[in-house]
């Protein structure tokens, strides 16, 4: 449903709480003035009105095969009509009508971070075309184009700053409250906002193809999507009414009067199984919103509140996916230093992805670069040059081999880190070894998801074992999964889903080959915070902040909204199967039932909101 149709039911349900209410004032009105007939007739009114409806709803309902507790609600208002009980007729009716606009209102305020996420989505963009500003469709931004984002707007498209800086407020995208200041060439994200001065910054793709845009069609999915667990609650509810059928029947019989079976019916009416569950599991995909984390579906926080088992990926997920020099191991007696120096000056030539770390490396020990010349690079191997007079070679041990020089290692080298070979003048002088840094976060994140309730956790990489096993060992995983291919991957989800206890997986990555695995799962997860990609289409849900505890917030706010839905489901049942119980006995009339009724739905719903609250 869109936006503006979901405003146009709110509206529609709140004008027909408010008839109904206003039938049920003048029929009071009415017979507190002694004017009965009149007031009947009032009643009568009021109930038809909402009756007519809903005789409509119930049918197609039951064509699609489909019986809801709204059933429950027609039996009574249609008996209050035969049986002459207008004002409870007019009481179910106003509860009905009331209970639909209470529970459109709870809707709308626990998904009040959704809608802002979407509401917020700029429509146009200023584009330079020459020496003049031009204001167009956002969709028509083409990539390329310098955009001009001014002080408090949001920025429309992912692009490069092009002056100086620019600074900007990424609270909405990533609940991280301080503004961030981004150099010239730096990445803005689509969605943030300007809090400073205007700045231009150069579209890197189209408006459509924008992280913002895909976050917003994430919430857009988010909004359309009913959870198993709600579905489970209408079938529950095809049980219910049978069993309320029962319960009528029999108080019926033994009284002999049809006044006790219409007032089971009325205390029946609404079942609050279908008004709290909803309203919990909605609450919480809005709480996990705030805290950063985009869900596509009511029904993933109530598979996160399930969930028994974490895979992580762990390049750019445990890791900040970025390589960084940890040692330089000298060789033949060279000096750690002056190899680092050479070696970095050659490889700031190079397109290696490895190669920054030496570079950086170097920078961070205060080494001066100095200029490369006669480079040549293979691909893949390595790269060779002239710095200061010096031949270098920097690469693997094939391509040293190749140029027939010794690769031996020396013998105190670690055979987890990834290793870069330096040879100056025809010998080995060095190996540097490169690690990707483990996130901060990531060193308490097995201790917070075991106090969540999950029973295993474990590390599916296609990295190498001896790295692998170093950081599952570091962290804490109950098992590694090393060297695996995509195809692997899934086989680990598959396995993991059909083992007893361990069920409810989730899936944790950021890359194109974690798709396949976060699709799989019951529950996929993608590091988003790059934008748009393979990994964060074909996940359930989002981290949009640059942490890996999220995930444990993430099913944290799960656990909670789902315990909040059945807490609120059972105790409604309950009040309700009670209240049938008096109604049965003789005790509870129909008008009193209702209003009784009333109590125990406004009750479940101010429940289930509490699943906003962190």
């Amino acid at each position: 449903m869109s936006t503006m149709q979901t405003k146009t039911h709110s509206r529609l349900s709140q004008l027909t709480a408010l008839a109904a209410l206003g039938g049920v004032l003048a029929g009071v009105g009415l017979h507190v003035t002694g004017f009965e007939t009149a007031a009947d007739s009032a009643w009568a009114a009021t109930t038809a009105m909402l009756l007519i409806p809903l005789t409509i709803s119930v049918v197609r309902s039951l064509l699609r095969r489909d019986v809801g507790v709204d059933a429950i609600a027609l039996v009574s208002m249609a008996g209050a009509l035969a049986l002459g009980e207008y004002l409870a007729g007019a009481v179910v009716a106003l509860m009905l009508a009331g209970g639909n606009g209470l529970e459109d209102s709870a809707n709308r305020r626990a998904r009040r971070e959704l809608t802002a996420l979407v509401e917020r989505a700029p429509h146009v963009a200023v584009v330079r075309r020459g020496d003049t500003m031009e204001e167009i469709p956002i969709d028509d931004v083409q990539t390329g184009d310098i955009v001009l984002v001014r002080a408090g707007e949001v920025v429309p498209v992912d692009g490069l700053v092009e002056g100086a800086e620019a600074v900007v407020d990424e609270s909405a995208l990533t609940g991280e409250p301080l503004p961030v200041t981004i150099r010239r060439g730096g990445m803005v994200r689509s969605g943030t906002a300007s809090v400073a001065v205007a700045f231009e910054l150069r579209a890197l793709r189209p408006a459509a193809e924008s992280a913002y845009a895909a976050l917003v069609r994430l919430v857009q999915h988010a909004e359309s999507e009913r959870a198993p667990f709600v579905r489970l609650a209408d079938r529950y509810a095809a049980f219910f009414l049978p069993a309320t059928g029962i319960v009528a029947a029999i108080a019926w019989a033994v009284s002999r009067d049809p006044v006790r079976a219409l007032a089971v019916f009325v205390v029946a009416t609404p079942c609050p199984l279908i008004l709290a569950a909803p309203v919990a599991l909605i609450s919480g995909l809005s709480r996990a919103a705030r805290a950063g984390v985009v869900v596509k579906s009511a029904g993933t926080i109530e598979k996160l509140g399930s969930a028994r088992t974490v895979l992580f990926d762990k390049t750019g997920t445990l890791t900040l996916g970025h390589p960084k020099l940890v040692r330089m191991v000298p060789a033949h007696g060279a000096s750690p230093d002056e190899t680092l120096q050479l070696a970095a000056s050659l490889d700031r030539l190079s397109a290696h992805p490895l190669a920054d770390a030496l570079i950086v490396g170097a920078q961070s020990r205060g080494l001066d670069l100095a200029p490369a010349s006669d480079t040549e690079e293979t691909f893949g191997r390595g790269i060779r040059g002239v710095v200061e007079g010096h031949h270098v070679v920097v690469g693997s041990a094939r391509w040293l081999v190749e140029l027939e020089i010794d690769p031996t290692l020396p013998a105190d080298v670690d055979s987890g880190a990834a290793k870069i070979l330096v040879a100056v003048d025809g010998k080995l002088a060095g190996v540097a070894l490169v690690e990707d840094e483990l996130r901060g976060e990531a060193m308490n994140l097995v201790e917070r998801l075991r106090a969540e309730g999950i029973e295993h956790v474990a590390l599916v990489t296609g990295d190498k074992a001896a790295v692998a096993n170093r950081i599952g060992d570091a962290l804490g995983f109950d098992r590694v999964y090393a060297e695996q291919n995509p195809e692997q991957k899934l086989e680990v989800v598959r396995a993991l889903r059909d083992q007893p206890g361990l069920g409810g997986v989730i899936m944790v990555g950021d890359g194109i080959n974690d798709a396949p695995a976060l699709a799989l799962a019951d529950v996929g997860i993608a590091m988003g915070t790059l934008g748009a990609t393979v990994s964060s289409e074909t996940a359930d849900a989002v981290i949009l902040v640059d942490r890996v505890d999220r995930v444990a917030d993430a099913i944290r706010i799960g656990r909670r909204s789902l315990k909040i839905a059945l807490q609120s489901v059972l105790i409604g049942i309950g009040a309700s199967l009670v209240a049938m119980g008096f109604a049965a006995a003789g005790f509870l009339p129909p008008v009193e039932g209702a209003l009784l009724q009333e109590v125990i739905d406004v009750g479940v719903i101010l429940n289930a909101l509490r699943a906003l609250r962190g």
